[in-house]
Protein backbone atom coordinates (compact mmCIF):
# COMPACT_ATOMS: atom_id res chain seq x y z
CA UNK A 1 0.00 0.00 0.00
CA UNK A 2 1.27 3.50 -0.77
CA UNK A 3 2.29 5.60 2.21
CA UNK A 4 -0.50 7.24 3.97
CA UNK A 5 0.94 10.34 4.05
CA UNK A 6 2.42 10.99 0.50
CA UNK A 7 -0.16 9.99 -1.72
CA UNK A 8 -2.35 12.13 -3.63
CA UNK A 9 -6.23 12.93 -2.59
CA UNK A 10 -8.93 9.94 -2.91
CA UNK A 11 -12.11 10.68 -3.76
CA UNK A 12 -14.59 12.78 -5.93
CA UNK A 13 -15.76 9.95 -7.97
CA UNK A 14 -15.59 5.89 -7.46
CA UNK A 15 -13.73 4.77 -4.22
CA UNK A 16 -12.26 0.93 -3.59
CA UNK A 17 -11.96 -0.35 -0.10
CA UNK A 18 -10.02 -3.34 0.32
CA UNK A 19 -10.83 -4.54 4.01
CA UNK A 20 -10.81 -7.91 6.35
CA UNK A 21 -12.88 -9.02 9.81
CA UNK A 22 -13.72 -11.56 11.38
CA UNK A 23 -17.38 -12.39 11.12
CA UNK A 24 -17.85 -13.93 14.30
CA UNK A 25 -20.18 -11.90 15.88
CA UNK A 26 -21.72 -10.49 12.81
CA UNK A 27 -24.80 -11.58 10.51
CA UNK A 28 -23.35 -11.65 7.57
CA UNK A 29 -22.29 -9.13 5.31
CA UNK A 30 -25.55 -7.85 4.66
CA UNK A 31 -27.44 -4.95 6.02
CA UNK A 32 -30.04 -6.05 8.99
CA UNK A 33 -33.08 -4.79 10.37
CA UNK A 34 -33.49 -3.99 13.89
CA UNK A 35 -29.81 -3.20 14.54
CA UNK A 36 -28.57 -7.38 14.12
CA UNK A 37 -24.78 -6.70 13.61
CA UNK A 38 -24.07 -6.73 9.97
CA UNK A 39 -20.46 -5.77 8.18
CA UNK A 40 -22.31 -3.80 5.73
CA UNK A 41 -23.80 -2.12 8.63
CA UNK A 42 -20.87 -0.89 10.54
CA UNK A 43 -18.73 -0.17 7.65
CA UNK A 44 -21.08 1.84 6.08
CA UNK A 45 -21.36 3.72 9.30
CA UNK A 46 -17.28 4.27 9.41
CA UNK A 47 -17.28 5.04 5.93
CA UNK A 48 -20.06 7.59 5.81
CA UNK A 49 -18.74 9.71 9.00
CA UNK A 50 -15.24 10.00 6.74
CA UNK A 51 -17.26 11.21 3.62
CA UNK A 52 -19.35 13.16 5.76
CA UNK A 53 -22.43 12.32 4.00
CA UNK A 54 -24.30 8.45 3.55
CA UNK A 55 -22.40 5.60 1.41
CA UNK A 56 -24.12 2.86 -0.78
CA UNK A 57 -21.46 0.34 -0.66
CA UNK A 58 -21.05 -2.53 -2.80
CA UNK A 59 -19.00 -5.67 -1.95
CA UNK A 60 -17.59 -8.59 -3.92
CA UNK A 61 -18.97 -11.40 -2.22
CA UNK A 62 -21.76 -11.30 0.21
CA UNK A 63 -20.39 -13.29 2.85
CA UNK A 64 -22.97 -15.55 5.56
CA UNK A 65 -22.82 -15.25 9.04
CA UNK A 66 -20.24 -16.41 11.14
CA UNK A 67 -18.05 -16.44 7.85
CA UNK A 68 -13.95 -14.10 7.67
CA UNK A 69 -12.90 -12.19 4.91
CA UNK A 70 -9.00 -12.02 5.00
CA UNK A 71 -9.64 -9.74 1.54
CA UNK A 72 -12.96 -8.39 0.61
CA UNK A 73 -13.22 -5.61 -2.28
CA UNK A 74 -15.90 -2.59 -2.06
CA UNK A 75 -16.91 0.47 -3.57
CA UNK A 76 -19.01 3.32 -3.06
CA UNK A 77 -19.26 6.52 -5.00
CA UNK A 78 -18.60 9.90 -3.46
CA UNK A 79 -18.29 14.00 -4.38
CA UNK A 80 -15.58 14.19 -1.60
CA UNK A 81 -12.38 14.26 -1.56
CA UNK A 82 -10.07 12.87 1.25
CA UNK A 83 -6.56 12.09 1.66
CA UNK A 84 -5.47 8.65 1.73
CA UNK A 85 -4.99 8.50 5.97
CA UNK A 86 -8.06 10.18 6.34
CA UNK A 87 -9.95 7.05 4.46
CA UNK A 88 -7.36 4.27 6.15
CA UNK A 89 -7.62 5.64 9.17
CA UNK A 90 -10.52 7.82 9.76
CA UNK A 91 -12.64 4.61 8.56
CA UNK A 92 -10.61 2.55 11.30
CA UNK A 93 -11.02 4.64 13.81
CA UNK A 94 -14.82 4.60 13.53
CA UNK A 95 -15.10 0.83 13.52
CA UNK A 96 -14.97 -2.06 15.58
CA UNK A 97 -11.96 -4.12 16.19
CA UNK A 98 -13.13 -7.13 14.00
CA UNK A 99 -13.34 -4.85 10.87
CA UNK A 100 -9.85 -3.05 9.59
CA UNK A 101 -9.17 -1.30 5.97
CA UNK A 102 -6.34 -1.58 4.54
CA UNK A 103 -6.53 0.46 1.44
CA UNK A 104 -8.16 2.86 -0.38
CA UNK A 105 -8.44 4.30 -3.85
CA UNK A 106 -10.10 5.76 -6.80
CA UNK A 107 -11.21 3.05 -9.40
CA UNK A 108 -12.38 3.86 -12.48
CA UNK A 109 -16.68 4.40 -13.24
CA UNK A 110 -17.62 0.80 -14.74
CA UNK A 111 -15.48 -0.64 -11.92
CA UNK A 112 -17.98 -2.26 -10.19
CA UNK A 113 -16.86 -4.48 -6.81
CA UNK A 114 -19.24 -7.37 -7.53
CA UNK A 115 -19.96 -7.99 -11.54
CA UNK A 116 -15.88 -7.01 -12.46
CA UNK A 117 -14.66 -9.54 -10.58
CA UNK A 118 -13.83 -12.54 -12.45
CA UNK A 119 -12.48 -14.87 -10.07
CA UNK A 120 -13.37 -15.47 -6.16
CA UNK A 121 -11.25 -17.96 -3.63
CA UNK A 122 -12.35 -18.95 -0.65
CA UNK A 123 -9.97 -20.62 2.37
CA UNK A 124 -11.62 -23.71 4.14
CA UNK A 125 -9.95 -24.11 7.75
CA UNK A 126 -10.06 -27.54 9.40
CA UNK A 127 -8.30 -27.78 12.80
CA UNK A 128 -7.64 -32.08 12.54
CA UNK A 129 -6.66 -32.93 15.90
CA UNK A 130 -8.20 -34.98 19.33
CA UNK A 131 -8.76 -31.80 21.41
CA UNK A 132 -10.69 -29.09 20.38
CA UNK A 133 -9.36 -25.64 19.72
CA UNK A 134 -10.10 -22.94 22.54
CA UNK A 135 -7.93 -19.95 21.28
CA UNK A 136 -9.37 -20.14 17.71
CA UNK A 137 -12.35 -21.74 18.06
CA UNK A 138 -14.15 -19.42 16.19
CA UNK A 139 -11.83 -18.93 13.10
CA UNK A 140 -11.56 -22.41 12.29
CA UNK A 141 -13.82 -26.08 12.10
CA UNK A 142 -12.33 -29.02 13.85
CA UNK A 143 -12.77 -32.42 12.99
CA UNK A 144 -11.29 -34.71 15.78
CA UNK A 145 -11.50 -37.74 13.63
CA UNK A 146 -8.48 -38.19 11.43
CA UNK A 147 -8.83 -36.77 7.86
CA UNK A 148 -6.45 -38.15 4.77
CA UNK A 149 -6.40 -35.07 2.84
CA UNK A 150 -5.22 -37.35 0.00
CA UNK A 151 -8.24 -38.82 -0.58
CA UNK A 152 -10.02 -35.40 -0.07
CA UNK A 153 -7.72 -34.06 -3.16
CA UNK A 154 -8.45 -36.87 -4.97
CA UNK A 155 -12.25 -36.66 -4.55
CA UNK A 156 -12.12 -33.48 -5.09
CA UNK A 157 -10.98 -33.09 -8.65
CA UNK A 158 -14.32 -33.96 -10.00
CA UNK A 159 -15.38 -30.69 -8.62
CA UNK A 160 -13.37 -28.99 -11.54
CA UNK A 161 -14.94 -27.31 -14.62
CA UNK A 162 -18.56 -25.87 -14.99
CA UNK A 163 -20.97 -28.04 -13.26
CA UNK A 164 -24.66 -27.97 -12.04
CA UNK A 165 -23.72 -27.66 -8.32
CA UNK A 166 -27.67 -27.97 -6.55
CA UNK A 167 -26.25 -30.78 -4.60
CA UNK A 168 -23.59 -28.09 -2.46
CA UNK A 169 -26.71 -25.26 -3.10
CA UNK A 170 -28.91 -24.27 0.13
CA UNK A 171 -32.37 -24.77 -0.04
CA UNK A 172 -32.46 -20.44 -0.04
CA UNK A 173 -30.14 -19.93 -2.59
CA UNK A 174 -31.87 -17.35 -4.79
CA UNK A 175 -29.57 -17.09 -7.85
CA UNK A 176 -31.22 -18.13 -10.73
CA UNK A 177 -29.02 -20.77 -12.27
CA UNK A 178 -27.27 -23.52 -10.48
CA UNK A 179 -24.22 -23.55 -12.99
CA UNK A 180 -20.91 -22.27 -11.55
CA UNK A 181 -17.57 -22.87 -13.42
CA UNK A 182 -14.89 -23.98 -10.37
CA UNK A 183 -11.10 -23.06 -11.91
CA UNK A 184 -9.22 -24.55 -9.04
CA UNK A 185 -9.11 -26.96 -5.74
CA UNK A 186 -6.23 -27.96 -3.74
CA UNK A 187 -6.22 -29.76 -0.70
CA UNK A 188 -3.19 -29.36 2.02
CA UNK A 189 -2.40 -30.28 5.48
CA UNK A 190 -0.22 -27.61 7.29
CA UNK A 191 0.48 -28.87 10.56
CA UNK A 192 -2.53 -29.52 12.25
CA UNK A 193 -4.53 -28.06 9.71
CA UNK A 194 -6.61 -29.31 6.61
CA UNK A 195 -6.86 -26.57 4.31
CA UNK A 196 -9.28 -26.50 1.33
CA UNK A 197 -8.45 -23.91 -1.27
CA UNK A 198 -11.19 -23.13 -4.28
CA UNK A 199 -11.47 -20.77 -6.79
CA UNK A 200 -14.54 -20.04 -9.56
CA UNK A 201 -16.18 -17.41 -10.94
CA UNK A 202 -19.08 -16.96 -8.58
CA UNK A 203 -20.16 -18.92 -5.61
CA UNK A 204 -23.74 -20.63 -4.62
CA UNK A 205 -25.11 -19.66 -1.34
CA UNK A 206 -23.51 -22.24 1.12
CA UNK A 207 -21.70 -23.87 -1.54
CA UNK A 208 -18.19 -24.14 -0.49
CA UNK A 209 -19.52 -24.99 3.11
CA UNK A 210 -21.77 -27.81 1.62
CA UNK A 211 -18.62 -29.09 -0.48
CA UNK A 212 -16.19 -28.46 2.51
CA UNK A 213 -18.53 -31.23 4.57
CA UNK A 214 -18.71 -33.67 2.01
CA UNK A 215 -14.79 -33.75 1.60
CA UNK A 216 -14.86 -34.09 5.22
CA UNK A 217 -17.00 -37.11 4.76
CA UNK A 218 -14.60 -38.58 2.44
CA UNK A 219 -10.97 -37.69 4.94
CA UNK A 220 -12.41 -39.81 7.35
CA UNK A 221 -13.83 -42.84 5.65
CA UNK A 222 -17.10 -42.40 6.26
CA UNK A 223 -17.75 -42.01 2.19
CA UNK A 224 -15.83 -43.18 -1.01
CA UNK A 225 -13.51 -41.21 -3.11
CA UNK A 226 -16.02 -42.20 -5.66
CA UNK A 227 -18.87 -40.65 -3.86
CA UNK A 228 -18.47 -36.98 -4.38
CA UNK A 229 -18.83 -37.36 -7.94
CA UNK A 230 -22.25 -39.34 -7.85
CA UNK A 231 -23.26 -36.22 -5.20
CA UNK A 232 -22.31 -34.08 -7.78
CA UNK A 233 -24.07 -35.77 -10.76
CA UNK A 234 -27.76 -36.40 -8.60
CA UNK A 235 -27.92 -32.86 -8.57
CA UNK A 236 -29.72 -33.46 -5.01
CA UNK A 237 -28.60 -31.49 -1.82
CA UNK A 238 -30.29 -34.30 0.04
CA UNK A 239 -27.39 -37.25 -1.36
CA UNK A 240 -24.65 -34.72 -0.09
CA UNK A 241 -23.39 -34.58 3.61
CA UNK A 242 -24.19 -31.96 6.40
CA UNK A 243 -22.59 -28.13 5.64
CA UNK A 244 -19.62 -27.88 7.58
CA UNK A 245 -19.39 -24.89 9.87
CA UNK A 246 -19.14 -20.92 9.30
CA UNK A 247 -16.27 -20.31 11.22
CA UNK A 248 -13.99 -21.75 9.05
CA UNK A 249 -14.17 -20.17 5.86
CA UNK A 250 -12.59 -17.27 4.81
CA UNK A 251 -12.79 -15.14 1.67
CA UNK A 252 -9.26 -14.95 0.56
CA UNK A 253 -9.11 -13.37 -3.12
CA UNK A 254 -11.04 -11.55 -5.35
CA UNK A 255 -9.66 -10.65 -9.04
CA UNK A 256 -9.92 -8.23 -11.47
CA UNK A 257 -7.54 -8.72 -14.34
CA UNK A 258 -9.33 -5.67 -15.81
CA UNK A 259 -8.78 -2.97 -13.01
CA UNK A 260 -5.07 -3.05 -12.32
CA UNK A 261 -5.37 0.00 -9.42
CA UNK A 262 -7.04 -2.65 -7.25
CA UNK A 263 -4.14 -4.36 -5.23
CA UNK A 264 -3.51 -7.67 -5.03
CA UNK A 265 -3.63 -9.42 -1.37
CA UNK A 266 -1.03 -11.51 0.43
CA UNK A 267 -3.45 -14.87 0.35
CA UNK A 268 -4.64 -15.29 4.41
CA UNK A 269 -5.77 -15.79 6.70
CA UNK A 270 -2.58 -15.11 8.93
CA UNK A 271 -2.87 -17.85 11.54
CA UNK A 272 -1.98 -20.62 8.73
CA UNK A 273 1.74 -18.58 9.32
CA UNK A 274 1.03 -18.16 12.55
CA UNK A 275 0.42 -22.06 14.38
CA UNK A 276 3.14 -24.71 13.91
CA UNK A 277 3.24 -27.92 12.73
CA UNK A 278 2.44 -30.97 15.65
Amino acid sequence: MPELTTSPPVGAGRVALTLEYDGSRFHGWQYQKSGIPSVAGDLARAVGHVADHPVELVCAGRTDAGVHASYQVVHFDTPVNRSLRAWVLGINSALPDDIAVHWAGNVPSDFHARFSARTRRYRYLIFNHSVRPALYRNQVSWSFRPLDEARMAEAATCLIGEHDFSSFRAAGCQSNSPNRCVSDIRIWRQGSFVVIDISANAFLHHMVRNIAGSLIAVGTGKESVSWLKEVLESRDRTQAAVTAPAGGLYLVDVQYPDFPQVPRPAIGPSLLQGWGAD
